[in-house]
């Protein structure tokens, strides 16, 4: 059948007051950009007349500033789930206006079609091309897509960005699985393997129109490494290799998996230059610029991911020379790439930033001093919970070292103790498998915390009432108060806290 035409403006028309929108894209490849910008506009336009008018917005993770920002900015936002990375939305989640829901990336798809979070009224899906039957071929990433297509009870609205080359048609891997008690096993036994179809079938009768547009995603570039984070990188290659020489890593190695940013960006570059460390797989949520290289060296062999979240110059690249990628590179939905069966199965190896962690190995990815939202969980807590080994990486201060990223406590905890193997700083690693509690303090303020911090953090074990984990509950987030009170955890004096 033929598609109607409609403009952004049109399609942004036929969303209402009180809509829930779900959104193609992740990270914030491959979401709709036309479509949410005009919807905006009319929460403009609405409240100038004094009219209420807010949506809910589900996603497979962040989007970008064509939605998350300037639905923010306009106070159209009703509610939101999962991650995401705008400066403007976090503002508002932070003064308490938007009602945000961090949920796990694995569980989006699933909550969704449990009915756990509320209807989707409409989906906006971001595609390259269209087939007459229905069969949609998506673009950067693979996020939510066939869920949010199959629930939405108003109709599909289809964003046909030009910007993304049809070359990248084949990339894909779409598929849904059946919900409990039919779902069945997901047939991955490597990176590469293939579950699903290259396109994804929609009801033709749902689609309310086609939006025409050329607008580039609105991928991050995330600032180059510095001596911290190359350390960083150097000592996540020194052990994974002492493993591998101690026969704890397989000789061939394991996939890996690596978070969003500039540290992870120095960690995978520290291991592909690392002449000892084997060619590798990747099986990941987020492919970002520096695996991209490292395909083009040899490096990576296969990758699978959710996201192409690369700068644009990088995407047109893959785009450009689509024969190299085409067998080696696999786009998955989120609730496939971050599934924590075929993650355990496969042996990934997790590694992950953490805002800060505390002696005994729990870690705070989330909230600044336990309040503030910075990001959201994302995929951190699918990989880590479920990996071969779980790492997480930080520097070991901040704010011009007005901050220790080693606490008593963390403020928040997103990943228990149990979670979590080894941590790895600038200073050193803490290895923290197959020890106690205690042995894990020791271990981690030893190897771990700045010099700068060393002897505050021996002096709250001091005071510590014992038990199985040391804690004095009046002194846990001392250093956390202290900086809130006076900018700087230096100044902490546990003896005030003692009572």
């Amino acid at each position: 059948m033929a598609f109607t035409r409609i403009t952004a403006a049109e399609a942004a028309a036929l969303v209402k007051n009180g809509d829930n929108i779900a959104v193609s894209g992740f990270t914030p490849a491959g979401t709709p950009k036309a479509v949410t910008a005009e919807i905006a506009k009319i929460a403009h336009a609405e409240h100038e007349a004094g009219r209420p008018f807010k949506i809910g917005v589900f996603s497979g993770a962040s989007t970008g500033q064509s939605c998350d920002g300037v639905l923010a900015e306009e106070h159209a936002i009703k509610y939101r789930a999962p991650y995401t990375t705008n400066p403007s939305f976090r503002k508002l989640v932070n003064k308490g206006e938007i009602p945000y829901n961090d949920i796990h990336l694995s569980m989006m798809a699933q909550e969704l079609r449990y009915g756990f979070i509320g209807p989707v009224d409409w989906a906006i899906i971001e595609v390259c091309a269209i087939e007459p039957d229905g069969k949609v071929y998506l673009t950067a990433a693979g996020g939510i897509a066939p869920t949010a297509a199959r629930l939405a009870r108003k109709g599909i609205i289809l964003e046909l960005n030009a910007f993304h080359s049809t070359k990248s048609i084949g990339l894909h891997d779409v598929y849904e699985p059946l919900d409990p008690t039919n779902r069945k096993p997901y047939a991955i036994e490597k990176p590469s393997d293939r579950i699903g179809e290259i396109f994804l079938q929609i009801d033709p009768k749902k689609v309310v129109g086609v939006v025409e547009c050329n607008i580039p995603d609105e991928a991050r570039d995330f600032k180059g490494s510095d001596p911290v984070t190359d350390t960083i990188g150097a000592n996540v290659a020194h052990f994974l290799m002492a493993d591998v020489k101690a026969g704890r890593i397989p000789t061939s190695f394991l996939p890996l998996q690596s978070g969003v940013g500039t540290t992870a960006n120095a960690i995978l570059a520290a291991l592909g230059n690392n002449p000892e460390v084997p060619d590798f797989d990747i099986y990941t949520e987020v492919l970002q610029n520096a695996i991209v290289d490292l395909m083009r060296k040899g490096r990576v062999k296969t990758a699978s991911t959710c996201s192409l979240t690369v700068t644009n110059d990088v995407l047109q690249g893959i785009y450009d020379d689509i024969d190299l990628f085409k067998d080696r590179l696999v786009i998955r939905q989120s609730e496939i790439s971050n599934n924590p069966e075929v993650i355990r199965r496969l042996g990934v190896i997790a590694i992950n930033t953490a805002i800060e962690v505390d002696i005994y190995g729990h870690a705070n990815s989330t909230q600044i001093c336990g309040t503030k939202m910075m990001n959201g969980i994302g995929g951190s807590g699918d990989f880590e919970r479920n990996a071969y080994l779980s790492i997480f990486t930080c520097s070991s201060v901040a704010k011009g070292g007005m901050i220790s990223s080693i606490v008593p406590f963390c403020s928040h905890v997103d990943h228990t103790e149990h979670d979590v193997n080894v941590i790895i700083t600038e200073q050193g690693i803490a290895d923290l498998r197959g020890k106690s509690p205690m042995e894990r303090a020791k271990e981690i303020i030893e190897n771990c915390a700045h010099p700068d911090y060393k002897q505050l953090l021996w002096d709250y074990l001091k005071i510590a009432d014992k038990g199985h984990s040391c804690h004095k509950l009046s002194a846990a987030f001392a250093m956390h108060d202290t900086f809130l009170r006076e900018g700087d955890m230096h100044l902490t004096d546990f003896a005030s806290y003692v009572h």
